[in-house]
């Protein structure tokens, strides 16, 4: 299992110093977020790209994947992760979620990342259709398809709860309508169990779509919010076994954002656990 950690739950500290605490917690690999306050594509400067290279080659310490679903940059007051989002209804403003994506992708492709992932179209606007929803998705999605295959850098889809895309039932309606091999699933756990899909019994089904993991705990009541794996209602035994039996050998990224207040002890907590279960 080659186990990364999402810089996303390292907002109070600089990428240096997050790339140095990563590797010193001992993980192989870093999820960059593509966002403030670590590498916001659209204002990344040539000397800020290879400064985090270069901190990344220092520390031995590889890119596992890109964020590129969290916009908090734009400081959009009614969710920061969502929006914009690729369905809305302003054309100019889904233009901004469509041309972050295509940097995100160059960002990924400069800095060796395998993957960038992004949102599941976005929240529905009320009166919009599933089907009309997920025209304008495509829409906006087919010119960063482009940029994937030219980089040759995968662009990977996230289910997440309240979102267009929920379920991987809607993942494969959607991805039906994209001929691409660039284009995968970023199989999220937590999601997965939040709406109601054990995702022990997800995985082999999804195994040919799926690119990277996240991995993350959840309560029993099984609301969306991250927790520490070990502390919540997901049966990881499973899910590893699982994981193991469809021979995926890439990366599973914990992700912790909620945890930004002490992000070492969780990203310790995480993989002593994870590691653990592992070996069992």
């Amino acid at each position: 299992m080659k186990l990364a950690y999402s810089s996303n739950a390292y907002m109070n500290f600089s990428i240096e110093e997050t790339i140095a605490r990563i590797a010193a917690l001992g993980y192989g690999g870093l999820e960059l977020l593509a966002d403030v306050p670590h590498a916001w594509p659209a204002g990344l400067l040539p000397e800020r790209r290879r400064a985090i290279r270069d901190c990344l080659a220092r520390h031995q310490l590889q890119i596992a994947n890109v964020n590129g679903f969290m916009m908090n940059a734009v400081a959009d007051p009614r969710q920061p992760y969502w929006y914009p989002s690729w369905i809305g209804p302003d054309p100019h403003y889904r233009a901004i979620r469509r041309e972050h994506t295509r940097r995100a992708l160059t960002l990924a492709h400069e800095l060796g990342s395998p993957s960038i992932q992004t949102e599941p179209g976005g929240p529905l606007e009320e009166g919009q259709s599933w089907k009309d929803a997920a025209a304008l998705f495509r829409e906006e999605f087919m010119p960063c398809v482009e940029v994937a295959e030219a980089l040759e850098v995968l662009l990977l889809v996230e289910p997440e709860p309240g979102l267009m895309i929920e379920t991987f039932g809607q993942y494969l309606e959607f991805v039906e309508r994209i001929d691409s091999p660039w284009v995968g699933l970023n199989f999220d756990i937590g999601h997965a169990y939040c709406v109601g899909e054990d995702p022990q019994e997800w995985i082999a089904p999804m195994a040919p779509h799926t690119r990277h993991y996240h991995i993350e705990d959840i309560a029993a009541s099984r609301v969306h919010q991250h927790m520490i794996p070990g502390r919540g209602a997901i049966d990881f035994e499973a899910v590893l076994r699982q994981i193991e039996a469809t021979g995926y050998d890439g990366w599973v990224t914990v992700e912790l954002y909620p945890y930004i207040d002490d992000p070492d002890a969780a990203g310790r907590e995480a993989k002593e656990y994870l590691e653990a279960v592992w070996k069992r």
